[in-house]
């Protein structure tokens, strides 16, 4: 880039002896050549009679932090926060772009549950990247078959020994989506009208967290059943967030076959239909049947009474009790020794 007629100093026009004066001005050590930009705004600022030694300094490092100055390590990705999906590549990008060493050492390490591993040390692949990741180029890292236990926050780190600034590091936020599995639905097989009832829907594999919706004869339902005409029969919410339909009290408008649909940004899932019931309370059959069985309850009591009064159970309960207790003849007393073996007349009738 040219300003003027900047390039007089290479000529040896007036702008040369400021160049020269300012390289050896004691204390700033530059060990490379400054651009013409960033000399035209030394100049500008500080003219050759400046005594301001320190700000000058002060300024130099911020053009070194800027990328001024030659001579300093500086890293940069093209993507800090790359998304890939579960099985598939991706790349780490890390790369130099200022570095007066030809060899530097490189690091990277993953960061995960508030635990560093090692992932690139000593010139190799370590931990569980191992067979399924390689250095690409000097410094980025590729990845194959990533999993979801890949996802952590990586840290590429290089040391050039031969650099006015030696260490540089940059992270990279990795996230892997997980496609949803199909969820378990649960929904009641019968349910009488006005009564309430809850369909439920869960996957626990999708990453992020999958979003949830419900489909009655294949038609798509609303979050909420007052937000759309076409559901003004119905009284349900649905919460996306969780899974959940809620009906406050069923109609026969209600029955029909339900299924969820869980979907992220990797995929979605669904369940197998279920089908829900939803049937009218028979009133008088089931007066009928409390009438029915409160008749064959008296019935039975009346039949009880009536054969206490005949006196079936006391004539029963005597022939119980004559059979048990046989009757002995009066003033016979009968006795038994233990060498006759058997019963013996102890007294004589009196007539």
């Amino acid at each position: 880039m040219r300003f003027g007629k900047s390039s007089g100093a290479a000529r040896g026009g007036p702008s040369a002896p400021r160049d020269m004066a300012l390289r050896r001005r004691p204390g700033l050590g530059l060990r490379g050549r400054l651009p013409d930009l960033c000399l035209l705004l030394l100049l500008r600022v500080y003219p050759m009679d400046s005594k301001c030694h320190s700000d000058l300094i002060f300024t130099i490092i911020i053009l070194e932090k800027t990328g001024c100055l030659t001579g300093a390590v500086n890293l940069k990705s093209s993507n800090r926060n790359p998304v890939v999906q579960e099985f598939e590549s991706v790349e780490l990008s890390c790369i130099i772009t200022d570095s007066q060493t030809n060899d530097p050492r490189i690091e990277w390490k993953k960061i995960q549950d508030d635990q560093t591993a090692y992932v690139f040390f000593d010139n190799k692949i370590q931990g569980d990247l191992a067979g399924r990741a390689e250095l690409l180029g000097k410094t980025s890292l590729k990845i194959w078959n990533v999993t979801r236990t890949d996802s952590a926050i990586y840290r590429c780190e290089v040391v050039a020994r031969n650099d006015r600034k030696e260490i540089d590091e940059i992270v990279i936020e990795l996230t892997v989506q997980v496609k949803p599995v199909p969820p378990v639905c649960r929904v009641p097989k019968a349910v009488p009208v006005g009564k309430s009832a809850t369909l439920h829907c869960q996957e626990s594999e999708g990453y992020p967290r999958p979003h949830y919706s419900w489909y009655r004869n294949d038609v798509p339902l609303p979050t909420d059943s007052r937000a759309n005409p076409r559901f003004r029969n119905s009284s349900f919410l649905l919460n996306p967030e969780t899974g959940t339909l809620v009906f406050s009290a069923v109609h026969k408008e209600d029955s029909g076959q339900y299924y969820c649909i869980a979907s992220n940004d990797a995929g979605s899932a669904r369940c197998e239909e279920q089908e829900l019931e939803v049937y009218d309370l028979n009133i008088g059959g089931i007066i009928g049947g409390v009438l029915v069985v409160l008749a064959v309850l008296a019935l039975i009591t009346v039949g009880i009474c009536c054969a206490y009064r005949r006196g079936y159970f006391i004539n029963n309960k005597q022939n119980g009790e004559s059979y048990k207790n046989t009757g002995k003849p009066d003033g016979v007393n009968y006795i038994r020794t233990d060498e006759e073996g058997d019963f013996r007349h102890k007294s004589s009738f009196v007539i």
